[in-house]
């Protein structure tokens, strides 16, 4: 009987620990089709919010599979936050429907679209898919500037404050406490890449207007003929012709695009050719979004100042 109690007591201790352990709410669960938003989530929800990214920093998030998982872990969020502009046309709409998820459908408390909250650039005046892949409503690959970063991050709070009540000062201090380090952050970058304003630069995709809007670079060309258009040798021949007599000081390509078609032009123009961190994840370094950018700025002074 003693036995029995004893087994009793110590099972009953153990539950204790556990119960005390848990936290005493419901997670808000996020779902962020690409890393860098949901860091942010991270950033402003901590140990109140439970994240899962669509996609990884190696894959092209033009191009995912709406797969199973994908739908399981969207039909039970209470928060998505995507960047939008059609980025996640191919996929995002059918993990939607599949869900049959009202918390998230657009338009809801529960739908962060980044486009409708940051000043979108390259927004075309008419649409010819000729061209290739034209967003029409600007550009999507907003993640680049960190200002644009801060505006998610407000916007999130007000979100998961609406979406969960109870938590609201959490998400009011954590953003708080998230701008004050941002905008010292954003200072400290901008007084470093002063140096950068006028760098010419070659990008593989249109991906990279908005680091360059932020930090005065000029983009001279593209790898791609067309945006989403694999690069071409005779492009790439015409390409180089047009950069002779140019200083153009860097080729630029995200860590999921091919390195052939940027080092065929390094090898022949004697311009260095460099991954940039386009997201969390996307290097070594780039743990997180004060990291990503550190990287970023790192790489981009090594190639002007080597």
């Amino acid at each position: 009987m003693q036995t029995t109690t004893r087994i009793l007591s110590a099972a009953l201790a153990g539950a204790a620990v556990l119960w005390a352990a848990s936290p005493a709410f419901a997670k808000v669960r996020v779902f962020s089709c690409e890393p860098a938003w949901a860091s942010v989530a991270e950033e402003i929800g901590g140990d109140r919010v439970d994240v899962d990214s669509a996609t990884s920093a190696r894959q092209d998030v033009h191009y995912i599979q709406a797969r199973p998982s994908l739908i399981a872990k969207l039909r039970r969020a209470d928060l998505l936050v995507c960047s939008g502009a059609d980025l996640e046309v191919g996929w995002l709409p059918v993990l939607l429907r599949t869900a049959s998820n009202a918390r998230v459908q657009p338009g809801q408390v529960g739908n962060i679209d980044v486009s409708k909250i940051v000043p979108m650039l390259e927004v075309p005046t008419s649409i010819d898919r000729a061209e290739g892949d034209i967003h029409p409503y600007g550009n999507p690959h907003t993640q680049t500037d960190p200002h644009n970063i801060a505006r998610v991050a407000e916007e999130l709070s007000k979100r998961l404050q609406k979406i969960d009540p109870d938590g609201a000062s959490t998400y009011q201090q954590r953003a708080q406490q998230f701008s004050d380090r941002w905008q010292k952050d954003i200072v400290r970058w901008e007084e470093q890449g002063a140096s950068l304003r006028g760098m010419k630069i070659i990008t593989h995709h249109v991906a990279w207007v908005y680091m360059a809007h932020w930090l005065g670079l000029e983009v001279v060309g593209h790898l791609e003929d067309k945006p989403g258009i694999p690069p071409t040798a005779g492009h790439l021949a015409d390409l180089l012709a047009e950069i002779q007599g140019q200083k153009v000081e860097l080729i630029v390509r995200a860590v999921y695009q091919p390195e052939r078609p940027s080092e065929w032009l390094s090898e022949r123009s004697g311009i260095p050719a460099v991954v940039l961190p386009h997201t969390v994840g996307a290097t070594e370094k780039a743990v997180d979004l004060e990291s990503m950018f550190d990287d970023m700025l790192d790489r981009l002074l090594e190639a002007r100042h080597p």
